[in-house]
């Protein structure tokens, strides 16, 4: 490169005692080859949310970072979660495993984050963050609120760590889904439902908001 030649040349001239002049040059010099240099590196991308993964148009084969956001009440609520698509695959007993814990999304653990209290079946909870785990079976599911939102798949998942445990009947859909997807939906005041679909499965569990 034409900079490190001429870097190299002022720099013969500092070696052998070349004016003050010079050594001026050599200092701009330097400064606007790192310049150049550091503007030449390319910047990191931070990887966007999408909030509707099931949106046409999607042609990428990675689990894709999502979010589902909403209130409830006064509640305001968001889930983090990455989407996987089914590509062609058999999702259910063979991606994903009948009777084992499952995070429910990819990656991370898939969490949700809620700024008041509220309960679900019978159990108050505190505002805060939580993990949400599925248990899917054949005819039932067990959908999972456990303390530690902070960890890669199941990798650290902890039963001991569960807040609560909901068993619930799976819902067929009429249509595939191609891309697993989170919902947040208000049903009257301070009651809804949390809600995660895929493929042609839908579960849900009720959620309540504390006064």
């Amino acid at each position: 490169m034409a900079e490190v030649k001429l870097f190299y040349s002022f720099y013969q001239q500092l070696k052998t005692g070349s004016m003050q002049f010079n050594k001026i040059i050599l200092f701009v010099t330097v400064i606007c080859f790192t310049s150049s240099f550091a503007q030449a590196q390319p910047e990191k991308k931070t990887e966007e949310i999408c909030y509707n993964p099931n949106a046409k148009g999607d042609t990428s084969k990675r689990s894709i970072k999502s979010a589902a956001v909403g209130k409830i009440g006064e509640a305001n609520i968001t889930i983090n979660y990455h989407s996987p698509g089914v590509r062609g695959r058999t999702i259910w007993g063979g991606l994903v495993p009948y009777n084992d814990v499952w995070v429910t999304g990819a990656h991370l653990a898939s969490n949700m984050e809620i700024d008041k209290d509220f309960k679900v079946a019978g159990t108050t909870i505190p505002k805060g963050k939580y993990a949400i785990f599925t248990i899917p079976g054949k005819e039932r599911w067990t959908i999972i609120i456990n303390k530690n939102w902070n960890q890669h798949l199941t990798d650290d998942y902890l039963q001991t760590e569960d807040v609560v445990r909901i068993d619930v009947q799976p819902e067929q859909l009429n249509e595939n889904l191609e891309r697993l997807q989170y919902y947040i939906e208000e049903k009257k005041e301070n009651k809804g439902i949390i809600a995660v679909a895929w493929e042609k499965i839908k579960v849900f569990f009720d959620i309540n908001i504390k006064d």
